[in-house]
C-alpha cells in the first residue's frame, strides 16, 4: 500500500479499501458524503459541490493510488447512468 493516496479532508467520507487482483488497493469514499462535506465545508450549493467533486476531485488522476469515489445506488439505476455515460 506505499502508493496508496488518502483523499484530503474528506476523512469523514471515508468507507474502507479496495481490493481488485492485479491493481493496487486504493482508499474509498462515499461520493454523496463528500459532496455533502464540501457543500458545509466550502459554503458551496449541492450544484457547486457536484461539479467541484466531479472536476477537482475525482477527475484528478494522481496515479495507481488514486482514491475511488462510490455512489451508492441500485443496479437499475447504475446500469442507466453507464449507458448514458456511454451516450
Amino acid at each position: 500500500m506505499d502508493n496508496t493516496l488518502s483523499a484530503d479532508g474528506y476523512d469523514k467520507a471515508f468507507l474502507g479499501v479496495f481490493n481488485r487482483v492485479g491493481q493496487p488497493t486504493v482508499f474509498v469514499y462515499d461520493y454523496n458524503k463528500c459532496v455533502e462535506l464540501l457543500m458545509i465545508t466550502g459554503n458551496m450549493s449541492n450544484e457547486d459541490a457536484e461539479e467541484y467533486m466531479q472536476f477537482n476531485v475525482v477527475g484528478a488522476w494522481v496515479g495507481a493510488g488514486t482514491p475511488a469515489f462510490l455512489k451508492l445506488c441500485s443496479i437499475k439505476e447504475a446500469i442507466e447512468n453507464m449507458a448514458e455515460d456511454n451516450d
